[in-house]
This record gives structure tokens, sequence and C-alpha cells, in this order.
């Protein structure tokens, strides 16, 4: 009766440590789902941010293109804007590697204070607000971004009514390419057109 009494019950020093162990495993699987989530989710956000940088710089060119006038495209990479300044479409609806043209408030009798957008051999979109000067170039795509040869900007209607153009100016603008980012490759396609508000029919 005595030795009955003096039983206790409770958990054996080997039975805390089966239950210590399980609660680490599950802990440590629990840890690693959450910090891959974590990882996708800011790879994630991360390209989220690259893709809203382009949509931005696509509605940065439209606004800007939509209130200039005297559209002229460049048909090589890194070429500026011909000499002379006169309006001119791609041929036959085709791609023109950059577009330059008169913002809006712009002198019509200068070529220095027009806008020049181009897609270089470096695979980058470029802008600048001083034709004149090649020095002002600015990157306006991150370094993530990789613009391939079929970006560029298509030009309809550009030439004035007086050379017997009845269509009013249109400019497609094209982005293609790839953003690599921590050794992910993503493609992407942008595209938007733009008219001219300016009426020359």
């Amino acid at each position: 009766m005595r030795n009955k009494n003096n039983r206790q019950n409770g958990y054996t020093i080997i039975e805390t440590m089966i239950a210590v162990s399980v609660f680490l495993v599950v802990a440590m699987y629990g840890m690693d789902s959450l910090l891959s989530a974590n990882l996708l989710h800011q790879k994630s956000a991360d390209m989220r941010s690259i893709m809203d940088n382009l949509s931005f710089i696509m509605e940065d060119m439209s606004r800007n293109l939509r209130t200039g006038s005297n559209y002229h495209c460049s048909f090589g990479p890194d070429t500026p804007q011909a000499s002379g300044g006169t309006a001119l479409s791609s041929p036959s609806g085709g791609n023109c590697w950059g577009i330059a043209f008169e913002p809006s408030g712009g002198d019509p009798a200068t070529l220095a204070d027009q806008w020049f957008y181009n897609v270089s051999l470096d695979n980058k979109l470029w802008k600048t607000t001083r034709l004149e000067s090649l020095s002002d170039y600015v990157q306006l795509t991150p370094e993530e971004v990789s613009i391939n040869s079929v970006s560029g900007f298509t030009v309809l209607g550009a030439e004035p009514s007086t050379t017997g153009d009845t269509q009013e100016p249109l400019v497609t603008i094209r982005l293609v390419g790839t953003i690599t980012f921590k050794n992910v490759v993503t493609p992407f396609s942008l595209q938007t057109s733009v008219s001219q508000r300016l009426i020359d029919i």
C-alpha cells in the first residue's frame, strides 16, 4: 500500500527528448517554408518594381510625343536626327531605332531643343532633350533590362499636309526584351500607340 502511494506519474527524460526533437523538426520545416515564401515575395516585388518602371517610361514617352510635333525617324542605332529637321515617317511602316521630335513649346526654327529617344547598340533606351549635345543623353531603362532589336518606333503620317500626306501623325512605341534579376530571366513585351495632338491634315 505504501509503495503504491509513493509512485508518481510523469514524463520520462526520453519522452521529453523525443517531444522536443519532433518540435524542432517541425519548426525547422516551417521556418524553411516561411523563408522560401518571403524570398519569392521579395523577388516578385522587385520584378513588379522594374515592370512599373518600364510602364512609367512608356507613359512618359507617350505624353511627350502626343504633345510634340515634327516627328522624324532615325534608321540606325545611336544615330541622332538627320540634319534639316524635316518630318519623316518610317519606310513602309517599318521600324525606326529612334525618333526625334519638337517638344511642346519648342522652337521649330532650331534643332537644338529637339528631343530624341533612341534604342542603342547596348540594348538600352536613351533620351536627350538637347539633340545638339551627345553628352546630355540619359539612360531610361534600368540595368536589369535588355531591349532587343525588335524594339523601336513606327511613325506614320509624319509629313506635313503640303506634301500630300493626309494622315494624322501616329507613333507606335514597342519595347521587347528581357529582365535579368538574381539569375532569373523574364521576357516582356510592351506596346502603345500615340497620335499627335496638333492637327496637321
